[in-house]
């Protein structure tokens, strides 16, 4: 099967967006001291933020993820980011904590609707041969966004105060959302998903109905388990990691913003390139090698992070974030592909939208719990607590049967 030039290009303009959303996730969390000291919060407070945020998010990840198999994918993901602009743009005006804290809020209502909206049109115009490469080369944006947050948002914090980073954020973001409706195109190539069956599909699509149909598939409800155990863990890490920095290693904001990032998406980024390849090219001798692929990933990470909660070692430190960080790029550039093994055309992004919305409403929870815990058994222990429950979750997808490659070609054109 031949894949078009615009199946890569369509990769790089929703790397941008990706890059985005996931840079404005990240930059707050590196400006916890400046916010602390400006609005007199606690850091359980602190941590409603990051709650806030993830509880909305994946409350309108269902309707999200549903209007994309609905409706058109892109123009969902351009509304998506111009209510992301005009939100970002916002936040920077907060006079209040409650204030900033409903803006996060809001700023989950646009997110909700990107992800699942663009991993399933990057799925529309990729097959089995290229799909994980795809998916992860699109997720790289999201890494990028993350070290990108968390350098910039010490790096603004300490010179210019918190505020201009999300006003230029939602001036970027504006002009960015005219060169995406120009540049999206919103069907798939005829040649990896039959675009007149899937619209016919689309026409009869009812979301009870679809929901109903997702969780009658068993593996369905393990991805979807193992996923929501893995956001417990990656949230932790990414909400209070900066924090721990900070304080343990005593380190300036902007290098703990800088450490807690960089080492662990520049790692990523080199695993969702090696693991796509090695899922591509395994799956065509295993149909379980995506699935495979990601059980290496989560036992790694887990064993490496559990290491990050306990070292004094900033050496050791920095070998178990890139350990941590190429596990969870083996994950990642797996999740949409794995699915694509699961479900049919029709419900893939709802699919995906409903592992947004229970990964979100848990690992919001335990990113408030870790700060409310901070006290008890520290940061170190919620790493290492983290760190657990990611190798559990390796051990659950092992569960998954997920279907070959001429099950999932049927199930691409299924109506």
């Amino acid at each position: 099967m031949k894949i078009s030039r615009y199946a890569w290009l369509l990769v790089a303009l929703l790397w941008v967006v990706g890059m985005l959303n996931y840079l404005d996730r990240q930059v707050i969390f590196s400006l916890f001291p400046p916010l602390k000291a400006e609005f007199q919060v606690s850091d359980t407070q602190l941590g409603l933020l990051s709650t806030a945020f993830l509880w909305i998010y994946g409350l309108f990840s269902l309707p999200g993820g549903y209007l994309a198999d609905r409706f058109s994918r892109k123009s969902v993901i351009v509304f998506s980011l111009v209510v992301w602009s005009l939100v970002t743009w916002a936040t920077a005006h907060a006079g209040s904590f409650s204030q900033l804290l409903t803006a996060r809020a809001l700023m989950g209502v646009s997110e909700a609707c990107y992800l699942p909206a663009a991993l399933a049109l990057i799925a529309d115009h990729h097959g089995e041969r290229t799909r994980s490469l795809a998916t992860g080369l699109h997720q790289s944006g999201l890494y990028t966004g993350v070290v990108l947050g968390g350098v910039l948002g010490g790096w603004i914090g300490e010179h210019y105060g918190w505020r201009p980073a999300f006003t230029l954020l939602g001036v970027v973001g504006l002009v960015y959302a005219v060169i995406a409706f120009f540049g999206l195109k919103g069907k798939a190539s005829a040649t990896v998903t039959p675009p007149i069956e899937v619209e016919a599909a689309r026409d009869k699509l009812n979301f009870l109905a679809s929901v109903k149909e997702l969780f009658s598939l068993r593996g369905f409800l393990i991805l979807g388990a193992a996923n929501s155990m893995a956001a417990i863990a990656f949230w932790i890490v990414y909400t209070w990691l900066p924090t721990y920095l900070y304080e343990r290693f005593q380190m300036s904001l902007t290098g703990a913003g800088f450490s807690a990032t960089f080492y662990i998406q520049a790692a990523s980024f080199a695993g969702i390139i090696l693991g796509g390849m090695l899922a591509d090219r395994w799956s065509s001798r295993d149909p379980r090698a995506r699935v495979l692929t990601q059980v290496i990933g989560f036992i790694s990470a887990g064993t490496f992070l559990f290491v990050v909660g306990y070292t004094s070692s900033y050496v050791v430190l920095v070998i178990g974030l890139l350990v941590f960080g190429l596990g969870r790029g083996f994950f990642d550039c797996n999740l949409m592909p794995v699915l694509c093994q699961i479900a049919p055309n029709k419900l893939r992004a709802t699919g995906y939208g409903i592992f947004n919305f229970a990964s979100c409403l848990v690992g919001g929870a335990m990113a408030a719990l870790a700060g409310a815990m901070k006290n008890t058994i520290g940061l170190g222990g919620a790493l290492q607590i983290s760190a657990l429950i990611l190798c559990a979750a390796g051990l659950t997808l092992l569960l998954i049967r997920p279907a070959g490659a001429k099950e999932v070609m049927a199930m691409a054109s299924q109506p």
